[in-house]
């Protein structure tokens, strides 16, 4: 039976979005009370619409044969990386039909669509889902642990003798409680977005997709100019959704609004043809947690932990681009260790450090770990600028036929380093960053 109206819990969850209601679904499950409170008109409504979730075992263990129910859009059949310069691309496509057919590799969600369904499962499970509030201070007792949180409503007092903190990335809770530290401007990117009305028989004629195939397209290099970022294409039933995820440090340093980088993608050549005859849907912008392993703050206190965007949990490698999973994830093992701490009625740090160790021995900060260098060699401007730009010269030089005995690949690649004015050593040097950070 879902929760009564009231305001004492055994677990309050704050931020309804992946992580929130992974933690507010677990919980339930195991026949807490939960609260869990969000600030929007319901779960989704301020999120970012495209998303692409890669892998599906880990939702399907918490919610088996989710596809039967879940809104997702398309099943990713085809992956395209593509290194841009300004008129050029080159491009690794690679397809596989065998993700077309449960267990799915990988799928499209609307955000809006996405969260709100997987907050219903919350629900169903027992959770109260409480939209439209805001939770931005802590409650203590009077030994100074957290004990709820107040919402800006009259008599907004909610307890409980655990509190988790999915509020996204710039948490007012992990803040007040002293884990979240201040960010600076290089550790975080803002994503700029827009979803773009395509009807379902030109989408799938133009992409080569049929049925509920899907695609992801991500760029790297001119698309953002002088800044560090990428930009993403994937999708969906019958609409695109496309943006960038750029530094914002660079952004401040070279002066150029997210805007005008957003235009720039839609107009390159290798762009526009696929958004012929599209209508804007939405538009929306995001901050996003970039900086990887040494962004991740301590992950519990005296009564709270931490989980999701709030947690730094993020993960962009220039390969992997992932969000959803090290939320869910991290919520529900928040919320399992919340479970152990009611039967243990013991709510200290002490015994929460659990959370943290149980991330600590997954997939979750096990990936962070292995490729804590990678944030900082996806911004180098050597690989955003000077390799996409080598990388598209270079096919043009290998497919040009002028007349004269055609080249082998090893000299107009050393044609291409000599005239970028790239020494042998510089490239070894590009070389060990990359293995370092790629786990090469």
């Amino acid at each position: 039976m879902p929760n009564e109206i009231t305001n004492r819990f055994d677990m309050i969850v704050v931020g309804a979005g992946p992580a929130g209601s992974a933690a507010a679904l677990v919980a339930a499950r195991a026949g807490l009370k939960v609260a869990l409170l969000e600030r929007g008109e319901f779960p989704g409504s301020k999120n970012c619409s495209g998303a692409a979730m890669y892998g599906t075992k880990l939702i399907n263990e918490l919610l088996p044969n989710f596809w039967e129910s879940a809104p997702v859009e398309r099943y990713v059949t085809r992956r395209v990386l593509s290194f841009v310069s300004d008129k050029a691309s080159f491009s690794v496509d690679y397809r596989n039909q065998d993700f077309a057919e449960p267990p799915y590799n990988a799928f499209t969600v609307l955000r809006p669509k996405f969260d709100r369904w997987l907050a219903g499962q919350a629900e169903q499970a027992g959770a109260l889902l409480l939209t439209e509030v805001v939770a931005d201070q802590l409650l203590r007792d009077q030994a100074g642990r957290v004990n709820g949180v107040k919402v800006r409503r009259e008599e907004g007092e909610l307890y409980a003798p655990v509190v988790i903190a999915a509020d996204g990335v710039n948490s007012f809770l992990a803040k007040q409680a002293g884990l979240q530290k201040p960010f600076k401007s290089e550790e975080m990117s803002l994503g700029v977005k827009e979803v773009v009305n395509l009807d379902r028989e030109t989408l799938e004629s133009r992409f080569g997709l049929t049925g509920n195939e899907g695609l992801v397209n991500e760029y790297v290099g001119a698309i953002t100019g002088e800044a560090c970022g990428g930009a993403f294409l994937y999708t969906n039933q019958d609409s695109l959704s496309l943006g960038l995820i750029v530094q914002i440090s660079s952004l401040v340093e070279n002066k150029i609004p997210a805007y005008d980088l957003l235009d720039r993608f839609k107009q390159h050549p290798s762009v526009a043809p696929l958004l012929k005859g599209s209508t804007r849907r939405e538009y929306s912008a995001h901050m996003i947690p970039e900086a990887g392993y040494k962004l991740v703050p301590k992950l519990y206190t005296d009564g709270l932990m931490v989980a999701g965007d709030a947690a730094g949990l993020c993960f962009a490698t220039g390969i992997y681009l992932e969000g959803i999973n090290y939320a869910i994830a991290s919520g529900a093992a928040a919320a399992r260790v919340a479970v152990q701490a009611k039967r243990a009625n013991n709510y200290s740090a002490a015994f929460l450090q659990q959370y943290e160790a149980e991330l600590q021995n997954s997939f979750v900060l096990k990936d962070f770990k292995r490729y804590k260098h990678a944030p900082e060699f996806v911004n180098s401007t050597r690989l955003q600028n000077f390799y996409p730009e080598l990388l598209c010269d270079g096919a043009q030089e290998l497919f040009t036929s002028n007349g004269q005995p055609k080249k082998k690949l090893a000299g107009i690649a050393w044609r291409q380093l000599r005239q970028k004015k790239v020494s042998p050593w510089q490239l070894a040097q590009d070389l060990w960053r990359g293995g370092r950070a790629l786990g090469w």
